[in-house]
């Protein structure tokens, strides 16, 4: 005489299984699955955004070049402040790597004001330099509204004002061809820059030309800060001459440095950041298991006589596992599947706000699902099993 074998349930009957548990309870089902959702589309999230900054960063390294080198008076032995010798730029230029050089010279004593009716404390920590006309050819930099320097404003008192000065003033894209008060005479605006991410000070500035600084704000010639271009294969061997070259006597009196890696360091800091974020995504995620655990372990109490039928119709102990496993999984997977769409558009949207463009590595979304299973696996694994060890008489006489 045979005996007869239990049935087996198929994957697709698992999942059936599962999925009628869970919609039995579809507000509990929902607030549990918010837990992992809440998890996984903070990781997302903070993977996708920072990933996108650092895009944007690599996109503006790309545009700008990583070959920008800049030089500047340092300190003398003596703890002075030191100088740049006037011909350094002709010197710098003479170096067959070099591409062009520029150079700024600040205006130590010149303010720049809306009106001359302003108080001189109220200068809003704007700056004044007087600047080469291959500044902005030098920079990779452009005017955002009206026009740069030529051969006859640079003469005259003409100012372009950086993005953030131009704010701070008060003066707009209708505004080109006003007057401003600067070093105690009127100036005409006639242009603002656009953003100038290798050197972000020049947004706080007004920017005259070098002759007409000598000739109406007594300007004696003194270099701020050279900008100087190399061969992009040229990067290092220029910059192991550039103090000696700039400064024969005293090279150890000019700093040289390049601009490109303050961006290359904001993306390294970037990343120690998103280090701590991911900590806190995955603390949210772990309470989004442990909510995932105690509605399973809670459903099992509930369904007691639910087990008891099944298992007097047939079903073993591996049925009754399998079912509770599946539903733990399918409820995970719902919400990291939730949380994985919610993270996604956050960063998309996030982007567009900011103009970056979108890069959400695939590793993010299939290592949020990846853990998403884990965390349900666990999860359920307690429940399943508690709930295969009840015996058909006693989980009957329960319910």
């Amino acid at each position: 005489m045979s005996t007869l074998q239990p049935a087996k349930l198929l994957a697709i009957d698992v999942v059936r299984l599962a999925a009628y548990g869970l919609t039995a309870r579809p507000l509990r089902v929902v607030l549990s699955a918010l837990g992992i959702a809440i998890g996984i589309a903070a990781m997302i999230a903070v993977v996708g955004i920072s990933t996108s900054s650092r895009a944007q960063l690599n996109q503006l390294l790309s545009e700008l070049g990583t070959n920008l080198l800049s030089a500047g008076p340092g300190k003398s032995m003596f703890g002075e402040a030191a100088t740049m010798p006037p011909e350094s730029i002709a010197m710098l230029g003479r170096i067959a790597e070099v591409e062009m050089v520029s150079a700024i010279g600040v205006l130590a004593d010149a303010r720049i004001y809306r009106s001359n009716r302003i108080p001189v404390s109220q200068s809003g920590g704007l700056a004044v330099y007087a600047a080469r006309l291959n500044l902005l050819e030098t920079l990779s930099a452009e005017v955002a509204v009206g026009s740069w320097l030529n051969e006859a404003t640079a003469n005259y008192p003409a100012v372009v004002l950086g993005a953030r000065a131009a704010a701070r003033l008060g003066i707009g894209r209708g505004l080109i061809g006003q007057q401003v008060w600067l070093g105690g005479r009127w100036f005409t605006v006639v242009g603002i820059l656009a953003p100038v991410s290798l050197v972000p000070m020049l947004d706080l500035s007004a920017l005259i030309g070098w002759p007409a600084g000598e000739r109406h704000l007594d300007f004696e010639g003194d270099i701020t800060t050279l900008y100087l271009r190399t061969a992009p294969d040229a990067v290092e061997a220029v910059r192991s001459i550039l103090a000696p070259s700039a400064n024969p006597k005293e090279p150890n009196e000019v700093d040289v440095s390049r601009p490109s890696d303050a961006l290359a360091a904001e993306a390294a800091a970037d990343v120690a950041f998103t280090g701590l974020l991911l900590g806190l995504g995955a603390v949210a995620l772990l309470v989004g298991g442990i909510g995932v655990a105690n509605t399973m372990v809670i459903s099992v109490l509930e369904r007691r006589a639910e087990i008891g039928l099944r298992r007097s119709q047939g079903a073993t102990r591996g049925h009754i596992r399998m079912q509770f496993f599946g539903e733990a999984l399918l409820l995970a997977l719902l919400g990291g599947g939730s949380g994985v769409l919610i993270g996604a558009l956050v960063t998309i949207g996030y982007a567009h706000v900011m103009g970056w463009p979108v890069d959400i590595p695939l590793w993010v979304p299939a290592g949020g699902m990846a853990a998403t299973l884990l965390i349900g696996g666990i999860a359920g694994l307690y429940p399943a099993i508690r709930a295969a060890r009840l015996a058909p008489t006693e989980a009957l006489s329960v319910g």
